[in-house]
């Protein structure tokens, strides 16, 4: 199970996390997980152009260097990049050292201030080492397009209450890619036809 919002309350205990960016324009973050995928990365970047939208891809150190090619298209369309750890672990089932280490694997293919935890899940000890040199990057909204029993249209109307400066997490992923082909064209036309933009994160230390 998983929950399409984070609660205000978390965002604001957990304050050393980045869960949306400070704005009052109509921006929003959309950001996409677990990549670079050869071919579904090449199609997520078709949809942005249409609508001239930035976005961060968290990517996956191995994937990175499996499918490099994809990686440099990327930088080339100006999207932002972000370290999503060398081999998609999970900080709560993983020693301190062994997560840093996977993370410092990662940062030798991926060269980004922006760090987020795979699965969201990272202790607070792990954190407290990081923040030196990366911003950690969470999400206020959270599309559950890896799941394979999607309510689509629910995940869609709680998607359409974003406000400016929302995050948003898609996946950039086999797994997830029917899903995403469903959300994501209709959350860009919705919020364009709204008036908002769609930018990369900014490093805001």
């Amino acid at each position: 199970m998983f929950s399409y919002t984070i609660p205000q309350l978390l965002q604001i205990v957990a304050k050393s996390y980045t869960w949306k960016v400070k704005t009052r324009d109509k921006k929003l973050f959309l950001t996409f997980d677990d990549g670079p995928h050869p071919n579904i990365t090449l199609w997520v970047m078709a949809q942005l152009a249409e609508y001239n939208a930035r976005a961060t891809f968290f990517c996956v150190g191995e994937n990175v260097k499996k499918y490099p090619e994809t990686y440099k298209e990327l930088l080339k369309m100006k999207h932002a990049v972000g370290n999503h750890t060398y081999h998609h672990i999970k900080g709560w089932n993983t020693p301190d050292d062994d997560y840093l280490e996977d993370i410092h694997m990662a940062s030798k293919f991926i060269h980004s201030p922006l760090f987020r935890p795979p699965y969201g899940r990272i202790l607070p000890s792990q954190t407290k080492k990081l923040l030196s040199n990366y911003q950690v990057i969470m999400w206020n909204y959270l599309s559950g397009d890896f799941d394979e029993n999607l309510n689509r249209e629910k995940s869609l109307q709680v998607m359409k209450r974003a406000e400016p400066g929302s995050i948003m997490v898609f996946h950039d992923s086999e797994k997830a890619f029917e899903n995403l082909q469903y959300l994501l064209p209709k959350i860009l036309a919705y919020f364009s036809e709204q008036g908002y933009t769609f930018e990369s994160i900014p490093y805001l230390k």
